[in-house]
């Protein structure tokens, strides 16, 4: 209700400016990019609170107008013409280099900060304006795509939004039927990992006694879930998605539960990408478990490998003989999972290789290939079990032929594990998965596994 009560406040308060702005200067409002950056000047130039939260609003309304085009020409212009005042910052430089002080080091600070900076701030003063720069920033990551000319503008807008969505903003809220239906329409349509086909679906996931879906939010965004966790409670751990997904599964009931299988995480704000919270989110929801449901003593994944069959795809050095090559051909076959041969011949191959993915392939600066497993294992999580034939779906043929993975989150290995990936880039498996990777009662792969 607090928020509510400021927010329609500082709606009042633009809106009324924005009429004094419609009375005195329309000429600024051009829908052009050009115009856009002559009205971003006025705004930094100091005007009152009414008539800058008006124009701040006016900013972001025109860019949304804005083509393609256009919009690439305003983040040219606040490239261009946004950065740090040169000439203050030459005598802050110069002030520092004479007299070295902690004053003089705080004002080297404020003067190289680039003005779109506070720009930036300006506009997030507006009513809706975090939600509306958080998708100016999805516009600017598509824009980018491996060009470099709009990196500083970006490191100035991924700075700020990592400050304003820190963890201490979030709020964890539990989704179930009774939260508001356009928040649960999100929650369908964000569903990145497993598709949720319709209301009956979302209601299977998070209506049952043993299901559960949490979500985190943002003060600023109170009806956009800026990423949520599907949770499972189950006996054991699983090895495959269709049976915690089918229609007709029989619910467990609550006190049989020792398992909590987060089986699908979903972020759903691409501005937001690189501003990591996932993690918090993990956490915070084993605490809400723990406290709810004390017998649980098992916290897993089931996750997908989405990089798997792409890097089998493209590596031309992968640890396998012309014998193995040959095997793998046979996925060409649309039902080959069907072929209770095939499926054992493909399997001798897939399952070691799986594991040499994970703990020997990496990217050509030394990274995890598979971002879903950068994410658990930078999170402290074990690489518990391989999983074949754990998803049979057309996205998970396609993606990993099949394969999904648990990560173990033991509470009491966390930092540890942590710190062995963070500072060595150790992957911290199983047993289990460490002999894959050896072909212990498997094809032998080539001595390069050993």
């Amino acid at each position: 209700m607090a928020n509510a009560f400021f927010s329609d406040l500082l709606a009042t308060i633009s809106e009324r400016g924005r009429t004094l702005l419609r009375r005195g200067d329309a000429s600024d409002t051009r829908q052009d990019a050009d115009g856009l950056i002559a009205l971003c000047d006025a705004l930094l130039s100091g005007r009152g609170e009414a008539s800058g939260t008006a124009m701040a609003r006016e900013v972001l309304d025109i860019y949304r107008e804005l083509d393609t085009a256009g919009r690439r020409a305003f983040f040219e212009g606040l490239v261009r013409d946004f950065g740090p005042d040169r000439e203050r910052l030459s005598r802050a430089i110069e002030k520092w280099r004479t007299e070295p002080d902690d004053e003089d080091a705080s004002a080297l600070h404020f003067a190289s900060e680039p003005r779109r900076q506070e720009l930036i701030r300006r506009l997030n003063r507006a009513p809706g304006g975090t939600g509306d720069l958080v998708a100016m920033r999805a516009d600017l990551l598509g824009m980018m795509n491996g060009h470099t000319d709009l990196a500083a503008l970006d490191r100035d807008v991924s700075h700020l939004l990592s400050s304003w969505f820190n963890r201490g903003f979030l709020v964890l809220r539990r989704i179930d039927w009774s939260t508001p239906a356009n928040i649960l329409e999100k929650i369908i349509r964000y569903e990145a990992v497993h598709e949720i086909s319709d209301w009956d679906d979302l209601r299977r996931r998070i209506d049952p006694v043993d299901r559960r879906c949490y979500a985190f939010f943002h003060p600023a965004m109170v009806d956009e879930p800026l990423i949520f966790v599907e949770v499972a409670l189950t006996e054991t751990i699983p090895g495959a998605i269709a049976p915690l997904l089918a229609v007709d599964r029989q619910h467990l009931p609550i006190e049989k539960a020792r398992t909590a299988v987060f089986y699908s995480i979903s972020n759903t704000q691409r501005g937001l990408g690189g501003i990591s919270f996932g993690s918090f989110l993990i956490k915070q929801v084993v605490e809400e478990l723990r406290r709810e449901l004390p017998k649980l003593d098992t916290f897993v994944t089931l996750s997908p490998v989405p990089g798997f069959m792409p890097w089998v795809k493209q590596d031309k050095d992968l640890p396998l003989s012309d014998e193995d090559r040959e095997i793998l051909k046979r996925l060409d076959d649309p039902k080959w999972f069907e072929n209770p041969e095939t499926t054992a011949q493909l399997r001798a191959v897939i399952e070691p290789l799986t594991a040499y993915y994970f703990l020997k392939a990496r990217t050509p600066k030394g990274r995890l290939i598979d971002s879903v497993a950068r994410f658990h294992l930078g999170n402290g999580a074990r690489l518990e079990r391989i999983n074949w034939l754990g998803d049979l779906s057309p996205k998970g043929l396609r993606e990993s032929a099949g394969v999904m993975v648990n990560y173990l989150y033991r509470l009491d290995d966390i930092e540890k594990n942590h710190e062995a990936y963070a500072n060595d880039g150790e992957v911290v498996a199983s047993s289990a998965v460490k002999k894959l990777l050896k072909g212990e009662g498997r094809r032998l792969l080539d001595m390069r596994l050993s």
